[in-house]
């Protein structure tokens, strides 16, 4: 009997933001419940061992018998679209990862009190090669075709045939583009020569179509079908197998041309089964493999004579090529400098990658640390070394992740209204209304994969009107490109659901309900960026407050004073907090700044517990340090439990108001009022701290 695994990655569109705490359940075909649990920060629900059948059943051409066992997998969040995934295909000896895109729940959706109740999104995955390649269409080259030969970063798949304009685009990153088309084409269990000559193929057919430039020339908004008798079979919601994801990482920009020739070559191949071309039978690939070929052999076997291998040095959106070595502990120099960077940007989203303290430019133990978590949450060869794979994963994820950053930018930011307008913008026009449709646009496309990012011009373009139509499409709408009242409309709703829900960015814990009493209530951004002259004070406070708590574990932060004014030191505080977690270092609370600190507050509240130990000695009246420092950030958190405790300034001075407040804690609390802290008042601050905290 053979045991596979399989994982569940839940996460927004192109990994920009991974979704906490979404309740994963796994079934067999049956409907038995077999698994059941919620994801961590990084959106993975940990690896589950489940039945397949024996990886010794032949595979032959003659013997393709049933590999794999099928299952189920249910994954909801309160304020999503539930999903479900059915016939999950799970191989003995293979872990499949399924890479789960939730999408918001617009806010002129009804949220039902019972997960189960809320609208659900289901996928059908089919057999592997059940479709597989049969006519594939090869045309001399259009007139206009690219100068150079680059790996895209996104390519846009129309999930049909050419002229279905019923079905919807998809735009996925090119490298996961390929891990699904070799997920759902060949099996994980291939011979690993053969594998990577099919590899080669599929990345070299889409290649070819996106250099030629084959769709968008004859006017088509996309780069490829999903259609086999045109092009490559991708499935939409797929789960990949982990030894084929790695192998499409260390390989996805290199493809096949003929010597003398820039284009990619046409590698048109069949299953060479069910279907029979002139190009590479994927089967027969099989056979070659295990006679001992290379997969360049097995290629030149089907194609030219004259066939090589190339790797393309330019990938869109990325502006720094692989250096061509591999950094790993005890590496120095500007690219080790550049990951560091990118890596301390990413963990503000995937918070359980740790801090790197080493010096930039220098890989040491906390750099080494820090790469071998970011390899195990995107499920890759966890080495610790940044070779070419996980320099460009790492890459990929951070674009995704800045252009995210990019929509809630801290200083003048493009917002919307109150209430959607009402007037009417189309292809041609320009305007602030255009600027306002393309901020909402590019606001809500790391969400669903259909929906394209745009430029921000103020211009009405074909990029924006096909952006529209994409999200008309997605929401039941007319798909004429024109953003009148009933888009509007649903283009607040959905903008709305997203950001003013707070479920995003601040996940709420299994069963929290999004607030109430307990540790990871949520307050509501005031809804004005908080800076010198702001005059809210009750938000002014509260942020100083978790700054002040946030610097006990973050020394980085500078020390402020409680005061309910936004002055020079709170503004100081602000931006030494930005620094540490890669924001814009401006000094001004604006919506990603505000719910960052309510982020790592709330995480830090957690981890306090562990060095909130009493310091050894009496603290009374004339004392001074990050000990009365701590005492008074927990004695101002506790009044706003019980206000008879005073609130005193966070300056680090044991002075007559900070003795008042440690005496009326004592007296609510039944201690000797004598407003020294030894050990019995430290301990007793920081259990009712927690217990207040956690609704106790």
């Amino acid at each position: 009997m053979g045991r596979g695994f399989l994982s569940v990655n839940v996460q927004t569109a192109r990994d920009a933001l991974p979704i906490e705490n979404a309740y994963v359940r796994i079934f067999n075909t049956d409907g038995e419940l077999l698994y059941e649990t919620y994801t961590d920060q990084n959106g993975r629900s940990g690896r589950f061992q489940l039945f397949a059948p024996d990886a010794n059943i032949p595979q032959s051409v003659e013997d393709r018998g049933i590999t794999y066992e099928n299952y189920d997998v249910i994954v909801t969040k309160k304020g999503f679209i539930r999903k479900l995934i059915c016939d999950v295909e799970v191989v003995d000896g293979t872990t499949a990862v399924l890479p789960v895109i939730l999408s918001p729940l617009a806010s002129n959706i009804e949220e039902n009190e019972d997960i189960d109740d809320l609208p659900t999104e289901k996928i059908d995955i089919p057999p592997i090669g059940l479709l597989l390649p049969t006519s594939q269409m090869q045309y001399t080259l259009p007139n206009r075709s690219l100068k150079d030969v680059y790996i895209p970063e996104y390519i846009t798949i129309h999930l049909g045939t050419p002229n279905n304009n019923a079905v919807r685009n998809v735009t996925v990153r090119f490298d996961d583009y390929i891990k699904n088309v070799a997920s759902s084409e060949i099996y994980p269990t291939w011979p690993l020569n053969a594998v990577i000559a099919n590899i080669h193929c599929q990345v070299t057919f889409a290649l070819n179509r996106i250099y030629t430039e084959w769709y968008r020339s004859r006017g088509y908004n996309f780069d490829i079908t999903n259609s086999t008798a045109y092009d490559q079979y991708y499935v939409d919601g797929r789960n990949i197998f982990e030894n084929i994801s790695n192998t499409v990482d260390q390989i996805f920009n290199v493809y096949a041309r003929r010597i003398g020739f820039k284009n990619p070559y046409f590698t048109q191949y069949c299953n060479g089964t069910t279907a029979v071309c002139s190009g590479l039978s994927q089967w027969g690939t099989v056979s070659l493999a295990e006679q001992g070929l290379l997969p360049v052999e097995i290629m030149k076997y089907y194609y030219d004579d004259d066939l090589e291998l190339v790797s393309a040095t330019r990938i869109s959106g990325i502006s720094e090529s692989y250096p061509g070595e591999a950094l790993r502990i005890g590496s120095e120099g500007d690219a080790v400098a550049l990951m560091q960077n990118y890596l301390r940007r990413i963990r503000v989203n995937y918070p359980l990658i740790p801090r790197i303290d080493d010096p930039d430019g220098v890989f040491g133990q906390s750099t080494d640390t820090a790469v071998r978590t970011f390899q195990s949450v995107f499920n890759m060869l966890n080495d610790g070394i940044i070779g070419r794979a996980t320099w460009y994963k790492i890459s990929f994820i951070y674009v995704s992740i800045i252009r995210l950053g990019e929509l809630d930018s801290e200083g003048e930011r493009i917002g919307i209204g109150s209430a959607p307008p009402t007037d009417t913008v189309r292809i041609g026009m320009t305007g602030a209304r255009v600027q306002e449709a393309q901020f909402i646009i590019n606001a809500i496309a790391p969400f669903y994969t259909s929906i394209p990012n745009v430029v921000k011009d103020s211009y009405f373009g074909a990029e924006l009107q096909d952006a529209v139509i994409q999200f008309q499409r997605v929401f039941g709408l007319t798909a004429d490109g024109i953003v009148g009242p009933a888009t509007w409309a649903q283009l607040y709703a959905v903008y709305k659901g997203i950001f003013e829900s707070g479920d995003v960015t601040i996940p709420e814990n299994p069963g929290s309900g999004g607030g109430g009493s307990g540790g990871n209530t949520y307050p509501t951004y005031p809804g004005t960026p908080l800076k010198i002259g702001s005059t809210e004070e009750d938000s002014i406070r509260l942020m100083q407050q978790y700054l002040s708590a946030i610097r006990l574990v973050y020394h980085s932060v500078q020390p402020l004073t409680v005061n309910g004014e936004y002055d020079v030191v709170t503004e100081d505080a602000v931006k030494s907090f930005q620094n540490e977690f890669v924001l814009t270092a401006d000094g001004i609370i604006g919506p990603v700044t505000w719910r960052e600190i309510v982020r790592v507050y709330n995480t830090v509240r957690g981890q306090q517990s562990g060095i909130l130990s009493y310091p050894g000695s009496l603290i009374s009246i004339g004392a001074s340090g990050d000990a009365v420092a701590t005492i008074q950030i927990l004695l101002n958190e506790l009044h706003n439990y019980y206000p008879e405790i005073p609130t005193v300034d966070v300056d680090g001075f044991f002075g007559n108001y900070t003795r008042a407040a440690v005496i009326a804690f004592q007296k609510r609390f039944g201690l000797t009022a004598d407003g020294i802290v030894g050990t019995e008042t430290w301990n007793r601050l920081v259990a009712e701290r927690s217990n207040a905290a956690n609704g106790l």
